[in-house]
């Protein structure tokens, strides 16, 4: 009999009652009994969703984050949170967003964790940090009371952690501490761990090494041998889990541990399953992930229990079926949607879906496919009725498609020329100040877009409300003293949304919503068809913005790799031809705003490294056509025409020449989480452009001291000439507080005219 599991479910909940609840804690607004009773209640109808699977993950809940939770389990708490007053829950949330409470003194505000991406995910998690003090302490109860509810609820529970070579990994020394000397320390605490677990009656614990996909270096190599020969234990099981890709050159590696089970990603790794097969012991249990757990398709079930069925007649009891990787990674429940069009939604799956596509794979199998001919009849309407579909296909796009080629993507001029002629235009003093483009997306602001939405709002009316908005947002950046302003975003619910919603071969859910970090979550648009502009998407905003002040006005746009890599993307054509689309698309909106006299112009890149293969040896052709999609988006424009673009929490400093390819005159990055340290390449590369190093964290409400801002822009100055470095926070302000905003940014511009005199 094949068996069913899953590798997690999202915990945000259907309505995001984790949202909800996390921010009202922060803001004092409900009780700690009142937003654990919440988690209680989640984590109780998630498991009843997964009640048809034969084992359903414990462990996969968080209040900010599974890497955090990690640390917290491990006792591997930075000292800074240790020392303040408060329960554990504060200093967890502390380290996660820098304070607890909204309306803590600055006594128990401190530095938030550094955060990054989730392998090649959206998904952000807390970086584990190390040092030569770093001790490992048990600290189970949270686990441990998770799997007690559970079991009490009659689910047959199974742990999910995150293994101790890939937490090692995924963290950063703050000294000079080999990460990999830590690990004899840190498997004794997993040991401890095991045999609470076992304690409990667990069978089976689901140990994810998501690194086992990415090039290890030998001694990580090493490090995965020795620590599996120290956790191998008789009295529980381990799954040991992979996903996100190929195991390719750690394949025998993987099969060679002494573990129970190997779970491994069959979406991406399907060529290498019949390999895996004949390598892995005949006692070992392999897990195959069929389903995707990263994108919203429907799966082909006929095609897959074709593939399946031999396997299942090779391996019997020892298969199990699962999702390709925690389904964090999708909504939750389509049928929440009432407004997709029918059609489209039928080639859907959220995560209660996926488990329903798992359940009707399992029956085949172990009972045949007359018992769920039904099912797989709808099913093999839905993919063929999508391979077909007149919405899917456009001709016109793809012949302008076929036209497109490289000198699109080519500027006028060469940098040191378009600079000359851009200082000469715009008059910007030394260090010029601006912001990354959204400002405080206030209450009112929200309601006047749901209400427009819903009817209950005229055009006329909501296009009043907006220019108001814009207007107090171009006022206060005027009396704040910033260089060049930007028009707020007030009428853009999201950065990918916003502009997918008026491009043909996008679709939008109404509940699909994903989390990013904590209590972030966004709802990530679908890419089911071929992409155009049918008309102009920002002009008449910006320009009305640029008609209220003599300052630059920055246009401010999505560029195409972030409107790719933050969609759910077709998977019926490579991700380089719809990002290619999409490259086209925003082309004509810089066009049309530069001939609405907008001079600079914004093109975020947010995404562009995080969709980089997990190995490096794939990196080029990753970066040869996203850099391609970039160029062609940007650089038709003049030479006067001066370009931004805008990279948060990304490690850059590997692809720092595929960066300065991009040739964009400024670019602005996330540093002040990690101290400007991102900024180290520039001492090995000279970068061509300017730059705009975040000066201050804009996911804490901390406000940034003056002080604290000069002094990272004088650690970027002593590696970038200071006429080519700009003043910038690290990323939009859109989820702020105006207060918050208003301390911070004269801050921000004091710190700019300090350093002006100094220098001067």
């Amino acid at each position: 009999m094949v068996t069913t599991h899953n590798l997690g479910f999202p915990r945000i909940g259907k309505h995001r009652e984790l949202k909800f609840a996390l921010e009202k804690y922060w803001s004092n607004a409900i009780s700690q009994d009142e937003l654990l009773q919440t988690a209680n209640a989640l984590r109780k109808q998630h498991w009843q969703n997964q009640d048809k699977l034969d084992w359903a993950p414990v462990g996969d809940f968080s209040f900010y984050d599974q890497v955090l939770d990690m640390s917290f389990l491990l006792g591997n708490v930075p000292e800074r949170a240790k020392i303040l007053s408060g329960n554990e829950l504060d200093s967890y949330f502390r380290i996660a967003r820098g304070r607890a409470f909204a309306d803590e003194s600055d006594c128990s505000c401190i530095q938030a964790g550094e955060m990054t991406k989730w392998f090649d995910t959206n998904y952000h998690y807390i970086v584990p940090e190390f040092n030569q003090n770093t001790r490992f302490e048990l600290k189970a109860q949270h686990l441990l009371a998770q799997i007690k509810q559970a079991q009490k609820q009659g689910i047959k529970a199974k742990p999910v952690i995150i293994g101790p070579v890939t937490y090692l990994w995924l963290g950063k020394s703050k000294d000079e501490t080999n990460k990999l000397d830590l690990l004899d320390s840190l498997v004794k605490v997993y040991v401890q761990l095991f045999d609470e677990l076992a304690k409990l009656g667990i069978e089976w614990i689901q140990v994810d090494e998501p690194i086992l996909v990415t090039e290890l270096e030998a001694d990580w190599r090493v490090a995965f041998r020795k620590t599996y020969d120290t956790l191998a234990n008789k009295s529980i099981k381990l799954l040991l889990a992979s996903y996100f890709g190929a195991l390719q050159d750690n394949l025998s590696l993987a099969c060679g541990l002494p573990v129970d089970g190997l779970h491994i990603d069959a979406i991406n790794a399907k060529d290498e399953v019949q390999l895996v097969i004949d390598s892995l012991p005949n006692d070992k249990v392999l897990s195959l992930g069929v389903i995707n757990g990263r994108n919203i398709w429907k799966t082909d079930l006929s095609a897959t229990l074709l593939w399946l069925e031999p396997i299942h007649q090779q391996l019997q009891d020892r298969l199990w079926l699962a999702p390709s990787c925690s389904l964090l990674h999708v909504p939750v429940d389509l049928d929440s949607e009432q407004e997709l069009e029918v059609e489209i939604k039928s080639w859907l799956g959220f995560a209660v879906q996926k488990l329903e596509e798992l359940d009707i794979l399992a029956q085949a199998l172990n009972q045949g496919q007359a018992t769920v001919t039904k099912e797989i009849a709808s099913n093999i309407d839905a993919i063929y009725t999508r391979k077909y579909s007149s919405l899917v296909h456009n001709s016109e796009v793809k012949e302008r498609l076929a036209k497109a080629n490289d000198e699109l993507g080519n500027r006028q001029s060469d940098y040191k020329s378009r600079a000359k002629l851009q200082s000469e235009k715009f008059n910007l003093p030394l260090y010029p100040t601006t912001t990354i483009g959204s400002f405080p997306q206030t209450l009112e602001i929200r309601q006047a877009r749901r209400d427009y939405k819903s009817g209950a709002l005229s055009q006329t009316n909501y296009i009043q409300v907006m220019q108001t908005e814009i207007k107090r947002c171009v006022q206060a950046q005027e009396e704040l003293g910033l260089d060049v302003l930007v028009h707020g975003e007030p009428e853009r619910n999201d950065m990918v949304e916003y502009f997918g919603q008026q491009l043909s071969g996008y679709a939008f859910s109404q509940f699909g919503w994903v989390q990013s970090y904590g209590s972030r979550c966004v709802k990530p648009p679908i890419i089911f068809g071929d992409i155009f502009r049918p008309k102009p998407m920002t002009l008449d905003w910006i320009t009305y913005a640029q008609s209220l002040t003599n300052k630059p006005m920055k246009g401010m746009l999505t560029g195409p790799v972030t409107m790719l890599n933050w969609s759910f993307v077709r998977d019926d054509q490579p991700r380089s031809t719809t990002c290619l689309q999409l490259s086209l698309a925003i082309r004509d909106e810089v066009l049309d705003l530069e001939k609405a006299d907008i001079n600079i112009i914004q093109i975020d890149e947010a995404a562009l490294r995080e969709g980089l293969p997990l190995r490096k040896s794939q990196w080029r052709d990753y970066l040869d056509w996203a850099i391609k999609a970039y160029r062609i988006s940007a650089n038709s424009v003049r030479d006067e025409t001066q370009i931004h673009t805008h990279m948060c929490y990304s490690e850059f400093n590997d692809i720092i020449e595929s960066i300065a390819q991009m040739d964009a005159d400024v670019i602005t990055i996330e540093t002040s989480r990690s101290d400007m340290v991102l900024l180290d390449i520039f001492d090995e590369f000279d970068y061509p452009n300017e730059i705009g190093p975040g000066v201050y964290d804009i996911h804490s409400p901390n406000i940034p001291s003056v002080a604290s801002m000069v002094k990272l822009i004088q650690k970027a100055a002593q590696r970038i000439p200071d006429k080519r470095l700009w003043v910038n926070p690290d990323c939009g302000l859109k989820t702020r507080h105006w207060s918050e905003v208003n301390l911070a940014l004269t801050n921000m511009v004091l710190a700019s005219e300090q350093l002006r005199k100094g220098f001067l």
